[in-house]
């Protein structure tokens, strides 16, 4: 291993080049000229989940009207794309912009350390060279922004399945998937009923002998039009750019006005799901059994699939769901609980939950103290900022809607606090809750899905208290008045360097 002792320092780090890293890249150097940044990727390409995810169908479970850019809108009538569409997409966006020059692969961040002394971050690098060699490297920076999202690719929750190790067949996460698995004329289990299970079924379906999907518990499922002509109609009689305005926000306002419904009139909202679902299903079908889930829609993910092909495929022969409970794996396929009914297959698919954690694998310490360990105590600013860590940016989007719209609001945000910071002189600003205040503060968490994999990392993701700005928001029309309206100063510790004079 060589050693570099060189230490570079900017502005502004960005640790990502997903969709959010790029996003992030594009209202940076448009709203913040004068500052200099970078992307530091980890992987050899850029795209974040539309690279690293390789299993059969994977595609936006969104509209591509709003997961796309808000300043270079999603180009194509297909409004629930596939990823090699989605990473041509961002592609083609950062360099358009000139982000692609900032952006430097094979950079691992392992570690950062915010100095109070010389209010900036250390970063610690692990560089890869093209022969292999991985080197260190140092970097400094006034900010860091986090945009790798919040599972992670190197580790999934650890099913709990009894008796796999018996299974003489091929077992696979499709977090890992083998693009060179022949699946064609197999029979295949697919364990799992969330949006991966959802994706995965139909696509199987088209090559394999049998495909069952095996749930222990029901989720909500809705299909959207495979196609988005909404734009192409509107050219007619207007500009291009008007038509794509028009349709991003009828698109915003029908699903804002949608999952505000679901969420503040569940039952009603269960009941519309539940009879969308049994329009699209075969006639007979156990909905009762198999469509009936135990939790309100949002609760959980709510799963969307193109054109109805998830309903579709169990039309077909050979394409079944189970809901029951695994007795336990055998050789050659798995005995369920309910009449010990037997399931033969070749492959078992664990579609079973993600490794969910915010900050990746980067240790982060602030003054030499650990931040990781504590990131489960902690309230998160306006959705895009942990207390107790300065200059620092966490942005995620939306999970109960279109992820984009509410990580671009919330890089906004934020950068109105680094906009503050440049008008007042401030070298640091950190989220700060008086111990008087916090200690009668509300503690939530910061998502509330109920899902396995969302309960398993409770300790790992920051705290809401759901007032002031100690909230993750779930409405656009709300985050965007408050990040246009609210005040940066609320809940926020200025200061000004070595002397740490409050602003």
């Amino acid at each position: 291993m060589a050693n570099t002792t060189a230490v570079e320092e900017l502005d502004i780090v960005i640790v990502g080049a997903g969709l959010t890293g790029i996003n992030a890249a594009y209202r940076l150097q448009t709203q913040l000229p004068n500052h200099s940044y970078a992307i530091l990727e980890a992987r050899d390409s850029l795209g974040g989940t539309w690279d690293f995810w390789k299993y059969p169908g994977i595609r936006s479970d969104s509209t591509m009207a709003l997961y796309g850019f808000p300043w270079r809108p999603w180009p194509f009538e297909e409004s629930m794309a596939g990823a090699k569409a989605i990473k041509s997409y961002i592609a083609e966006c950062a360099a358009s912009e000139g982000i692609d020059k900032k952006i430097r692969y094979h950079h691992r961040v392992k570690a950062a350390n915010w100095s109070s002394e010389e209010q900036k971050w250390t970063l610690q690098l692990e560089i890869t060279c093209e022969d292999g060699v991985t080197e260190e490297k140092q970097i400094k920076a006034w900010w860091l922004l986090a945009c790798s999202g919040y599972y992670s690719y190197d580790k999934v929750l650890p099913p709990t399945i009894p008796g796999i190790d018996k299974f003489q067949g091929q077992v696979i996460h499709p977090q890992f998937w083998d693009e060179n698995l022949d699946y064609a004329d197999k029979k295949i289990i697919v364990i799992g009923s969330g949006a991966t299970a959802i994706t995965l079924l139909p696509s199987l379906a088209e090559k394999a002998k049998q495909v069952t999907m095996l749930q222990r518990s029901p989720s909500y499922v809705l299909a959207l039009p495979r196609k988005d002509k909404t734009v192409k109609t509107l050219s007619k009689w207007m500009p291009r750019s008007w038509a794509v305005t028009i349709n991003w926000f009828q698109r915003m306002f029908f699903e804002t006005v949608f999952v505000q419904f679901v969420l503040n009139f569940p039952n009603a909202g269960r009941r519309f799901v539940i009879d969308a679902m049994k329009s699209q299903l075969p006639k007979g079908f156990a909905i009762e059994k198999h469509f009936n889930p135990r939790y309100n829609p949002f609760e959980q993910r709510l799963c969307f699939c193109p054109g109805a092909d998830f309903f579709k495929a169990l039309h077909k022969p050979g394409v079944s769901i189970v809901t029951d409970v695994i007795d336990t794996v055998t050789s050659d396929g798995i005995i369920v609980k309910t009449g010990g009914e037997k399931i033969e297959a070749d492959i078992i698919v664990t579609a079973t939950g993600l490794h969910m954690e915010v900050l990746s694998s980067t240790a982060v310490t602030v003054d030499g103290k650990p931040v990781n360990e504590t990131m489960g105590e902690r309230y998160v600013w306006n959705g895009c900022m942990i207390e107790g860590v300065p200059n620092a940016g966490l942005l995620t989007g939306y999970t109960a809607a279109s992820w984009t719209p509410g990580v671009d609001v919330r890089t906004r945000n934020l950068i109105k606090v680094i906009k503050h910071q440049d008008k007042t002189g401030a070298s640091s600003a950190a989220p700060h809750i008086p111990e008087s205040k916090r200690a009668s503060m509300p503690a939530g968490p910061m998502m509330t899905l109920t899902s396995t994999y969302a309960r398993a990392a409770m300790k790992r993701m920051p705290l809401v208290a759901g007032i002031g700005p100690w909230k993750a928001g779930t409405n656009w029309v709300q985050d965007v008045w408050a990040m246009l309206f609210g005040s940066v100063k609320d809940g926020m510790k200025y200061s000004s360097g070595a002397k740490d004079k409050a602003i």
